[in-house]
C-alpha cells in the first residue's frame, strides 16, 4: 500500500468536490446550464478519486469497481465537455447532444452494473483501468463505450476552448474567460497524460495527475468568471 495512492486520489475528490459545490452555488445564482453541467461533471471526478482512493485502502470490489469505471472512466469528460456546449454552442444544438449524453449515460450505466466481473483480476495494484483488459467484464461492448465519450469530451472542451480562444482574441473582449477555457480543457487532459505515464511504471502518475487537473480547473474556473480590468466587466456577453 503506497501513501500516494491514498493521500492523492482523496485530495483530488475533495478539491473536486468543493469546486463542484462553488460551480453549483453559482448556477443557482446564474441559472447557466453551462454551470450546471461543469458542476456535475466535477462531481463525477470527485466520485473517481474517492474510490481510486478507497482502492488504495481497502482494495478494489465489485461496487467501487464500477462506479470508478462510469464516473472515472467513461463518464467525466463527456460532462463536462457538455457544459462548454452549453456555453458556447445553440441552444438547440446543445439540448439535443444533452439528450444524446443522458440516453447514452443511462445506457452505459446500465452496462456497467449489469456485466459480470472477473474477480481475478480484482487486484490492489495501481488502478490505470487495466482490469478492464482480458475478461475483466465478460460483456465486451462496456469497454467499446468508452471512446465515444471520452471523444467527445476532449473534442468538446479542447475545441471548445480553442474556439473560444479565437472568438474572444478577435473581438479583444472576455480574456478571463479565454484563459478561463483553456485552463479548464488543460486540466481535463491531464488525468490523460497520467494515466500514459502510470502504465509505463511511473507509481502516481494517474493519481498526480488527476490531483493537478483539479486544481487546474478549479483556477480555471474561478479565472472564467473574474473579470479583468473594466473592458471585460463591461463586454460581457454570457453570463459565467
Amino acid at each position: 500500500m503506497e501513501f500516494t495512492n491514498i493521500i492523492l486520489p482523496f485530495s483530488s475528490s475533495l478539491i473536486s468536490f468543493v469546486f463542484a459545490y462553488f460551480v453549483l452555488k453559482r448556477y443557482l445564482a446564474r441559472r447557466g446550464p453551462h454551470l450546471l453541467l461543469w458542476g456535475i461533471g466535477m462531481i463525477f471526478y470527485g466520485i473517481g478519486g474517492f474510490t481510486e482512493g478507497y482502492h488504495g485502502l481497502f482494495g478494489w470490489n465489485p461496487v467501487i469497481f464500477r462506479f470508478w469505471y462510469l464516473f472515472g472512466a467513461i463518464l467525466v469528460a463527456a460532462w463536462l465537455g457538455q457544459g462548454t456546449v452549453y456555453l458556447l454552442a445553440r441552444r438547440r444544438w446543445a439540448n439535443t447532444f444533452m439528450i444524446l449524453l443522458a440516453l447514452g449515460s443511462i445506457y452505459g450505466a446500465l452496462r456497467v452494473f449489469g456485466a459480470e466481473l472477473d474477480p481475478s483480476l480484482m487486484t490492489t495494484s495501481v488502478h490505470t483501468g487495466s482490469e478492464m483488459s482480458g475478461h475483466a467484464i465478460v460483456t465486451p461492448g462496456v469497454r467499446l463505450l468508452t471512446p465515444f465519450f471520452n471523444i467527445y469530451g476532449t473534442f468538446t472542451l479542447v475545441g471548445g476552448a480553442a474556439y473560444s480562444a479565437w472568438l474572444f482574441w478577435r473581438k479583444r473582449v472576455l480574456l478571463h474567460r479565454t484563459i478561463g477555457n483553456l485552463l479548464i480543457a488543460v486540466g481535463a487532459m491531464l488525468p490523460a497524460f497520467g494515466g500514459t505515464f502510470s502504465r509505463m511504471g511511473i507509481s502516481g502518475a494517474l493519481y498526480l495527475s488527476e490531483l493537478l487537473g483539479a486544481v487546474v480547473m478549479f483556477i480555471g474556473f474561478w479565472r472564467a468568471v473574474t473579470p479583468i480590468g473594466e473592458t471585460d466587466a463591461q463586454s460581457a456577453e454570457v453570463p459565467v
